[in-house]
């Protein structure tokens, strides 16, 4: 917007600024105002941001000594690279004042020309950079370390002829008409680098810089050349210590996004697997990748997850439970929505038609969509005979069912039951309890209460202490708490069962569910006995019979019930007698094999 004044009546009402009541009646107050005000003295000297956007009369509203730092980020992203070597370092400068990591290298090619090389120090090899992209610019004419190119009677070093071939518009003989092609590619194509990208905005550069890879810019050229050089300090693979299998791969992910990815596509060697990029947050600038089957996945899960990560607009991503928070579809529940795993063995339940999302910075991945009965699985129970991953998810199932409800029932049943407990048993739970001072339920949210924080300091706690800790401290404040009278040894027995029963659950995001529930159906149990206790049962099934999961079920395999995906819920059917996919796959064949036992040696199969 701009306001056309005189250029002398400009310079009174710039006299005249520090009468608010006179600006906010005559001038309502303009950009330019508050740009004057910071930068402007008080004897009427206009400050140098001002002098910028005082010309020849005209008010011209805009940024001003970073009033909108942001906005100001946002333009300066959007321009395109200059001709000019001199304007791109400017801008680059600017952009970059006081980032101490930032340089900007500059040198002349061997054929003269000025270039600048930008990258953050720590993040790239400076050995490689020094290599394989300074010093062959640097001896381009002399043709050191360069392979010869013959082009008619000339010979020209690589480095040389990629850039001396293009003309100052980008074109060279042969490729009229494809500007981009003529220097860029020539270059691209003679450096001992790979890979290489070319950028043409000062965003996109800065995005590469920022990753790790380092970018030219040439004097006379309106784009950079990135190369892949990035290169920092990565964590080892290892094994997973949420998820460790006596039998199974031993390697997990990590923080590096290259590496996530790379296990995956060792594990899915087809070009039908793909990986789609995102970045979010606006500072941050996390990278998110969708990996999916094609032919499996359904396209509108892919599009649905597209669709809700390019609605997250915050300023950083950090780890996937950030994401996870912000595309879960109901996000009070306390249950989680989404699968997060360390291993990459898990993570191939893209071949059931799921999405996997990798980010940047974290190893957990996260799988979508998943049901309750997902949480209760271990990849282990795939590399064991059927009958023992069948019964050891059976147990599962039976210990999921005690972390949640065994002490609510306790209490319920000493409370109001009591006829339901065995004469003998009934008269030893009195016995050891005529010195109680307390009622069963807060009896028993002490115990719970002081367990859960043993946990979570044994967690905290470095690891070579903290689980002889948790150990240690359960057993001591336990017989000290009994033998002063304040709990009873059956309390003390029914809290460490429930805390083996939680133990048992293979994922840690579902444990962590059921001990927060596990607090008000101990309260119904305590108000109304085992009808609260039924109570409690009842409105958690139908809040998980209402849950979804990427529009999903949550108790798919279950409820609506289905009977060939019951082979790998309530049991570990064999392998060969899982011959469909489950949901949500589109392709619903996953053998084809018929049914039955497998093929021998020297067996026909008609």
């Amino acid at each position: 917007m701009n306001v056309r004044l005189p250029t002398a009546a400009l310079q009174d009402r710039l006299r005249l600024v520090h009468d608010q009541r006179l600006v906010r009646r005559s001038l309502q107050k303009p950009d330019w105002v508050r740009a004057w005000k910071r930068t402007g003295n008080k004897n009427g000297n206009i400050g140098q941001n001002t002098q910028e956007i005082i010309n020849e009369g005209k008010i011209i509203v805009k940024h001003v000594g970073s009033a909108n730092p942001a906005a100001d980020l946002h333009d300066r992203y959007a321009q395109p690279i200059d001709y000019e070597l001199e304007r791109n370092e400017q801008t680059l400068n600017e952009l970059l004042n006081d980032c101490s990591d930032a340089v900007l290298h500059k040198f002349k090619l061997g054929m003269g020309r000025k270039a600048i090389l930008v990258y953050i120090s720590g993040q790239s090899d400076m050995t490689l950079i020094d290599q394989q992209v300074i010093r062959p610019l640097v001896d381009a004419r002399g043709g050191s370390g360069s392979r010869k190119i013959e082009r008619g009677d000339e010979r020209k070093s690589s480095s040389e002829a990629a850039w001396t071939g293009a003309s100052e518009n980008g074109t060279e003989s042969g490729e009229e008409g494809d500007p981009e092609r003529g220097g860029r590619m020539r270059l691209a194509e003679s450096m001992p680098v790979a890979p290489t990208k070319t950028v043409f905005r000062i965003g996109d550069l800065l995005e590469e810089v920022f990753q790790g890879n380092p970018v030219l810019l040439m004097e006379g050229e309106t784009m950079g050349i990135s190369f892949g050089l990035a290169d920092w300090e990565k964590r080892a693979i290892e094994e997973p210590m949420a998820e460790s299998v006596i039998r199974g791969p031993r390697e997990g992910f990590t923080e590096t996004l290259i590496t996530n990815m790379a296990m995956l596509r060792r594990r899915l060697r087809t070009p039908l697997f793909k990986m789609r990029p995102i970045t979010l947050g606006r500072i941050s600038r996390t990278r998110v990748v969708i990996a999916f089957i094609e032919s499996i996945a359904p396209k509108e899960l892919v599009e649905e997850a597209m669709n809700r990560l390019r609605r997250v607009d915050v300023d950083g991503v950090m780890e996937s439970g950030t994401l996870e928070e912000y595309i879960q579809d109901n996000p009070w529940s306390p249950f989680p929505q989404l699968l997060a795993t360390e291993r990459p063995d898990v993570a191939t339940a893209l071949m059931e038609g799921k999405i996997v999302l990798l980010v940047e910075g974290t190893p957990f991945s996260l799988i979508a969509p998943t049901t309750l009965f997902a949480f209760l699985q271990s990849p282990e129970d795939y590399y064991q005979k059927f009958f023992i991953g069948t019964t050891v998810r059976w147990l599962r199932f039976l210990f999921f069912i005690m972390a949640l409800l065994f002490p609510s029932m306790y209490v319920a049943v000493l409370t109001f039951h009591q006829e339901m407990v065995p004469t003998t048993l009934l008269l030893s739970i009195a016995k050891s309890r005529e010195d109680i001072p307390f009622p069963a339920l807060f009896e028993a949210i002490m115990m719970e209460v002081t367990f859960e924080a043993l946990r979570e300091a044994g967690v905290r706690l470095p690891k070579q202490v903290g689980a002889a800790v948790s150990i240690v401290g359960a057993l001591v404040i336990g017989e000290a708490a009994t033998a002063a009278g304040l709990v009873s040894p059956i309390m003390v027995m029914v809290v460490a069962l429930t805390g083996i029963a939680s133990f048992m659950i293979p994922h840690y995001p579902i444990g962590i569910s059921l001990r927060l529930l596990r607090f008000p159906i101990m309260l119904l149990a305590g108000i109304v006995g085992m009808l609260g206790v039924i109570l409690g049962v009842i409105l958690l099934v139908i809040h998980l019979c209402q849950l979804r999961s990427f529009g999903m079920p949550y108790l798919s395999g279950m409820m609506p019930a289905r009977r060939n995906d019951w082979k790998d819920t309530w049991f570990r059917a064999p392998l060969w007698t899982m011959d469909k996919r489950p949901e949500p796959a589109v392709n619903d064949v996953r053998l084809h094999l018929p049914a039955g036992e497998p093929k021998r040696q020297g067996e026909d199969r008609n």
